[in-house]
């Protein structure tokens, strides 16, 4: 097989200018011949892209999968709320699949998905890039290594940053739980996955603190309204969405709002859309704004998870604590900084930079789906199985558990229990 050949279900921002992005710089190894998508827009915007017929051009993906298999495999990257079913249509179907974290919302879903993954001869993996880093790769690598002596404890922190906190989980689309996903699930199920791979044993305790404490009504500056546009105190405001938007018009996180990048709509989705509400009560946000959580591994590893939305910057950063000395590491400077104990000097290392999004795991994950398809392995290859990414999602959905119960929850229960 010289190359795949791949619809896509759902063309929003992932899947039609990550995917499909990486399909036009990469012809001779993918190309998109259907594409589900309800926005005309969107779906019309990758057709031309890609040459797609108006044939193969789909408002649902219950229309696409109504069709005879058509091609090697899907990507799907529709809201978390509807990942289910549309992956289950495409197992039944015999597609190879790639589909974006999380794998659902909802923690029977994802067991019964890894149950239906082990049954099937397909490659079916999920979108945790960070595996695929070399960032991430290279810490793995040391800690394979036994250069800092067997791993005893690990602190670890998704600085979210106020603008995209504001962004997307005030305003935007992952903002109210009950309509997509907890904080800790739809963000930082990246985080869980990667934990679980370093430390490279079952998790089987959980504890986690948080709350919804700063953008809420109550905390609403004197002067301030609904609207930024209308608002009186609008210039003090860090979350303004109109330094957010204005200063990127044509890229993220202003190709969001509106589908057309022109001031004249930016104004109009300021005006009338989600994104030009005040984060203070003006929306119907529900998903914390901090949290803290602490896991506890069967092979004795401790780790402190802390995830904010108060931070300037946006990015990871780790330190790994082992018995013959430490990691520190920084995802967005890309440093590697190992300090032991034996030794005054410290060894910094800088992973080779990949293109693409997440640190290049975007690049890495799409060439290594696109070589198992090729290959035509079968559902538990692949550094991201479905199988595999069960136990990740399970420590989310526990985490959240924790969180709202004040418990200390047994992983291990608590996935039985579905």
């Amino acid at each position: 097989m010289s190359k795949i050949r791949v619809a896509l279900i759902g063309a929003g921002q992932r899947g039609k200018d990550i995917y499909g992005n990486y399909a036009l710089l990469h012809p001779e190894n993918i190309e998109f011949v259907a594409v589900a998508e309800p926005n005309k827009l969107k779906r019309e915007e990758f057709c031309k892209k890609h040459n797609i017929s108006d044939e193969w051009a789909f408002e649902s993906y219950e229309e696409f999968f109504s069709k005879e298999k058509c091609c090697d495999a899907v990507v799907i990257a529709t809201p978390d709320n509807t990942h289910f079913v549309p992956a289950k249509l495409a197992l039944e179907k015999q597609y190879h699949i790639l589909l974006e974290k999380p794998m659902s919302n909802k923690p029977e879903e994802v067991a019964e998905l890894g149950k239906l993954a082990k049954q099937n001869n397909k490659v079916f993996m999920i979108c945790h890039v960070l595996r695929y880093t070399t960032f991430y790769s290279k810490l793995k690598e040391l800690i394979n290594s036994g250069v800092i002596g067997k791993v005893i404890s690990i602190q670890h922190n998704e600085n979210i940053g106020y603008y995209h906190f504001a962004h997307s989980f005030v305003r935007g689309n992952w903002r109210n739980s009950d309509e997509s996903s907890p904080l800790i699930l739809q963000k930082s199920c990246h985080d869980m996955d990667i934990l679980l791979w370093l430390v490279n044993s079952d998790c089987t305790d959980i504890a986690s603190f948080g709350e919804l404490s700063h953008f809420k009504l109550e905390n609403r500056p004197k002067g301030a309204s609904d609207r930024c546009v209308t608002c009186k105190v609008e210039n003090e405001c860090p979350y303004s969405a109109l330094k957010l938007y204005y200063d990127n018009i044509g890229r993220w996180p202003t190709s969001v709002i509106t589908e057309i990048q022109t001031k004249e709509n930016v104004d109009k989705a300021l005006e009338e859309g989600p994104y030009g509400r005040c984060v203070f009560g003006g929306c119907d946000n529900n998903v914390v704004d901090h949290q803290g959580t602490v896991l506890n591994f069967e092979n004795g590893v401790t780790v402190v998870f802390n995830l904010s939305a108060f931070t300037n910057k946006v990015h990871r950063n780790i330190k790994i604590m082992g018995t013959m000395g430490e990691i520190i590491g920084d995802d967005v400077k890309n440093e590697i900084e190992v300090q032991l104990f034996t030794s005054n000097e410290k060894k910094v290392i800088t992973p080779k930079v990949v293109s693409g999004g997440h640190g290049g795991g975007d690049t890495g994950i799409m060439e290594d789906f696109i070589a198992l398809v090729k290959s035509d392995a079968n559902s538990e290859t692949g550094l991201t199985s479905a199988s595999i990414s069960v136990q990740s999602h399970m420590m989310a959905f526990a985490a959240e558990e924790a969180r709202k119960t004040k418990k200390v929850i047994n992983t291990k229960d608590y996935t039985n229990g579905f």
